[in-house]
């Protein structure tokens, strides 16, 4: 396998050989505390870490392999990164986030001159010069808001036939390790864009796989966190029982980082009120982190992604073994119907509450539901690929969701609770998904082995981590906690991580059957004689 990928990292060689930036730095593939080490050095500045990063945005993601992970680039970032500059000489910087560039999902509101779009033209003049809470502890941190990223639009609640990682307003964002496969979705963008080394680190959203399944896909750590942990206020709402923001980054050092900063109470969102009590940092639980002794159970809730993806679970498991954790085999949980039915009922009823509020908030001219589906209707570029039937199933909705939540989410958080509890496990581990699937306009999405949705249901932190390769496109291993165990899943993460290795930067290969070992077992052996 590794000997196939020759021709693949010449390609990626040939890229990244394009001149590093406008100061000459390379900022490729180095983590939140090179960055902040090479800053402290005078090796480089934040002013020219936002010039070599937006430089990488118009070579990768403007041009060259056309990633369009990046939606919109924050005109006032140069100038608020020379700011941070002058206070780091005065002053010293204020912690591990001070000058570094930072992407954020398209549904989350920043106070700058950008919109918040959702990947929707019914949004595309939505600037609303609000922080959301965690963008505004962030910036407090001494973040850089480099710009926002492309997302499945609307965070993917539009349609069941839709295409993840396309929006209206950002057009489709493409996998950097190949170019014609999914990103995965609904945080698309953020999951492309670190894979591609765009940002130091990035924010995404998730109500049911939306942080995972990116970063499995692009080969990156994504962390949604327990619902509560970090304030939804001031971002484009579809669950107010399952929504929440989590950081996606190349190591879960990093990851760390981002999450140490973005956690807090906020009265706006009544579920943090117990997030301070549960603040800690997580950064200095990855120290002296290992597998010894760590217990941890294989969760399987239904036929799994694919045999290639269960081989390499299988190596990642034995790989854990060997580095000291028990691994125990639990029986397949049987999840009965009612709780993807229950879980969707939940969804459109809480989808038309919330975007009602949250509209009636902005500059939009949309100010309900039923104005976007109009909107779509008289837009033909919303609907070129497919329709908005979520949409109009939520606008029909009436009265509330309660027994449906309570009932789905009894089932999810008693399956996950029991399975540790009953086997003393520190946490419950799967692969994340199946490899990306081919960019398909006529199919669209066709994932297999999901693992988001009892976590996502539960409201439960959920991590996925890079596994390893099947025919060189990137897979995850996701660690499932119970609530408010962040920090022991990061800790577990970081040493499984730090065990294999598995990460590698994408090659952005047109396609699988370009690289030429696969080329020539496309062609006969032998022609046809004259």
């Amino acid at each position: 396998m590794r000997n196939g990928w020759t021709a693949a990292a010449a390609v990626a060689a040939i890229m990244l050989a394009w001149p590093a930036g406008a100061a000459g730095y390379d900022p490729a593939e180095k983590s939140v505390a090179q960055l902040q080490a090479d800053m402290a050095a005078g090796r480089v500045s934040a002013a020219e870490l936002v010039r070599a990063y937006e430089d990488r945005i118009r070579r990768l993601d403007r041009a060259g392999p056309r990633l369009q992970s990046v939606i919109a680039l924050n005109p006032a970032a140069l100038a608020e990164a020379r700011a941070l500059d002058a206070e780091r000489r005065s002053k010293g910087p204020r912690g591990p986030l001070h000058g570094i560039p930072l992407l954020i999902k398209d549904n989350i509101e920043t106070m700058d001159a950008m919109p918040t779009t959702a990947g929707s033209l019914a949004l595309k003049n939505n600037v609303t010069h609000r922080d959301a809470p965690l963008v505004a502890r962030l910036r407090a941190a001494g973040a850089i808001i480099l710009g926002k990223t492309n997302l499945s639009e609307w965070a993917n609640i539009r349609s069941t036939g839709s295409i993840s990682g396309w929006s209206a307003v950002g057009g489709l964002t493409r996998n950097p390790y190949v170019l014609d496969r999914n990103t995965c979705g609904s945080s698309s963008g953020s999951g492309a864009a670190m894979a591609a080394s765009l940002a130091a680190a990035a924010v995404g959203t998730e109500t049911d796989g939306s942080v995972t399944c990116p970063a499995s896909i692009n080969g990156i750590v994504g962390l949604k966190p327990t619902v509560g942990l970090i304030s939804r206020a001031r971002i484009v709402p579809i669950s107010v029982s399952q929504d929440t923001a989590g950081p996606m980054a190349r190591s879960v050092a990093d990851a760390a980082v981002l999450l140490t900063v973005m956690v807090g109470s906020d009265p706006a969102d009544p579920a943090t009120a117990g997030a301070d009590a549960h603040r800690t940092d997580y950064v200095a639980a990855l120290r002296g982190t290992s597998l010894k002794g760590v217990r941890l159970g294989v969760f399987r809730t239904g036929g799994g992604a694919d045999a290639s993806t269960d081989k390499t679970f299988a190596d990642a498991v034995a790989a854990m073994r060997g580095a000291g954790a028990t691994v125990v085999e639990l029986p397949k949980l049987k999840v009965p119907d009612f709780v993807g039915d229950d879980e969707l009922k939940v969804l459109l009823t809480e989808l038309k509450t919330g975007m009602n509020l949250y509209l009636a908030t902005t500059t939009a001219k949309t100010r309900t539901l039923a104005d976007v589906i109009a909107f779509d209707r008289a837009t033909p570029r919303e609907t070129v690929l497919f329709g908005q039937e979520l949409f109009e199933q939520a606008q029909a909705t009436k009265g509330d969701s309660a027994q449906a939540r309570i009932r789905s989410r009894d089932f999810a958080r008693s399956a996950i609770d029991k399975a540790l509890k009953g086997n003393k496990l520190d946490a419950l581990i799967t692969p994340t998904t199946s490899p990306s699937w081919r960019i398909d306009t006529a199919r669209g999405d066709n994932a297999a082995g999901e693992s988001a949705t009892l976590p996502a249901i539960a409201g439960y932190p959920h991590l996925s981590v890079p596994m390893g390769y099947v025919h060189g496109l990137p897979v995850g291993l996701s660690f499932i906690g119970t609530a408010w165990t962040e920090a022991k899943l990061l800790a577990i993460g970081n040493a499984y991580e730090l065990a294999t290795h598995m990460r590698r930067a994408p090659a952005f290969v047109p396609s699988l059957e370009s690289l030429p070992q696969n080329a020539r077992a496309f062609a006969p052996i032998q022609t046809i004689p004259k």
